[in-house]
Parts: structure tokens; sequence; C-alpha cells
């Protein structure tokens, strides 16, 4: 498996295997916030295909509950395996290896995510990585239906900090 930071030409190839809805979490806003200097898109491959992604955003956690508790303190946003069949496999792990690598090159002490109240599952891998619980939040995010109806989404989510 390889993890690099998204390109312009794959962001195709992301939408034919991980299509998303999301209106600020698809994969073309993702690599725009990049290439606007406020991210890093890392996509893990395996065999030429994405199996996955994780943002990296520079600027930090939008909530402003996060930003007041953890002022300066990127994020890893979006993290994801897909298809399931490859999750517990090491990828998250290594998605979450390749964004501490890239905050230790830029001198950043600390990296944070955050983990949805229903997400057991990513909670107890990123406390397996050292991730430790600092301020509750709620997620607000959009994203359109099959018929491209926007709807609201609220996650209570817990935000997660580890020292580097």
């Amino acid at each position: 498996m390889e993890i690099a930071a998204c390109r312009a030409e794959d962001i195709e190839v992301l939408d034919r295997f991980m299509p998303s809805r999301s209106l600020d979490g698809n994969h073309a806003a993702r690599f725009a916030r990049q290439e606007a200097g406020d991210s890093t898109y890392l996509i893990p491959w395996l065999d030429g295909r994405p199996v996955g992604h994780a943002e990296v955003r520079w600027t930090g956690c939008e909530a402003s509950e996060v930003r007041t508790a953890q002022p300066g303190c990127p994020e890893i946003n979006g993290l994801c395996v897909w298809p399931e069949s490859l999750r517990s496999q090491g990828i998250g792990t290594a998605l979450v290896s390749a964004a501490e690598r890239l905050a230790r090159e830029r001198g950043i002490g600390s990296m944070g995510l955050g983990v949805g109240d229903g997400n057991p599952r990513a909670a107890a891998l990123y406390a397996r990585l050292g991730y430790l619980p600092t301020v509750a939040y709620v997620d607000r995010w959009a994203h359109l239906d099959d018929h491209g109806v926007r709807h609201e989404q609220a996650d209570t989510c817990v935000f997660l900090v580890k020292a580097l």
C-alpha cells in the first residue's frame, strides 16, 4: 500500500470508487482546500485503487468548542477506509501515522481528530494510537440525497488529541 497526497487526476478515480454526496467533504472540495494550502488530502492506494482517505486540516476543526479548547491544533478529518471489507487491516492506522508524520515535519506538536459517539470501533482505534478525549462538540455537515435534495446532519462527537 502507498499513501500519497491527492492529485488533480485522482478526483475522477476517487469519485468512481468512493462517491461522496457531502457538500464540503467531497473529493473536489478536499482537493481545493489542499491546493489553497489549508490541508493535505491523503489517499491510500492498494493495487492501483484508492481504498480510503483522510484530510489533514492544518487550519484545525471548524467547531468553535474545539477551536477554543485546542487552538492551533490540526485535525485529521474524514478518515475513511473503503470498502468496509478492508477495515481492520491497518489502513486507518497507516493514514493516521502518515498525518502525524506530516505534522511533525512541520514542527507541529499535536494532532487532533473527532469521533462520533456512535462509532465505538473508531474510538477504540484512536485510543490505541494514543489519542485522548478533550472536548465534546457537535459536528454539523450537509449532504445531497439521491434526488439532489440538501440535508443537514448533526453528530455528537468528542475531539481527541495526541501529543506528537
